[in-house]
């Protein structure tokens, strides 16, 4: 499927409001309710639109922990990549996993609720032998920058 600028906008704007009503997003993208929403479908049966969900505001429910954590893998086989991952997927507390280029192999993020579940996670996870070499940990102080959406207008100009 091709992408107009049309559904870039539908992306632009669902990623802005999920709960917009189809009627307001069809104004807004300049077209008629029913093709709106018949592309708003298409959008979802190709994959471009994975889900809806709510931005929980964490600090409404409590303290918690991120920790951005760099990971340097033994070796790097096909197979030590594998069974890293099959680990770490399994960590609820790891929101995200990257595999970067560069002077490490992944970067992690953890939300935890302190620093103890932290080292406690990291621990099991050295124990586990899943071909940790070294792992570098980042506590977040701050974050007055974090945004829910991607720049899909500059992306992909409308």
């Amino acid at each position: 499927m091709k992408l107009d600028r049309i559904d870039i906008k539908i992306l632009h704007e669902l990623q802005k409001n999920g709960r917009i009503t189809n009627v307001e997003l069809a104004e807004l993208v300049h077209l008629s309710p029913s093709p709106c929403l018949m592309r708003v479908k298409k959008l979802q049966q190709e994959g471009y639109i994975e889900g809806y969900s709510a931005q929980i505001n964490l600090a409404k429910l409590g303290q918690t922990l991120t920790v951005f954590t760099e990971i340097t893998l033994k070796n790097h086989r096909q197979i030590d990549f594998a069974r890293f991952l099959a680990a770490v997927e399994k960590v609820d507390q790891i929101i995200e996993c990257h595999l970067v280029s560069g002077g490490y192999d992944y970067l992690l993020k953890f939300v935890t609720a302190g620093i103890g579940e932290y080292q406690t996670i990291m621990e099991r996870l050295t124990d586990l032998d899943i071909g940790i070499d070294k792992y570098f940990s980042f506590v977040v102080l701050k974050s007055p920058i974090v945004k829910a959406h991607l720049p899909l207008t500059s992306l992909f100009p409308v």
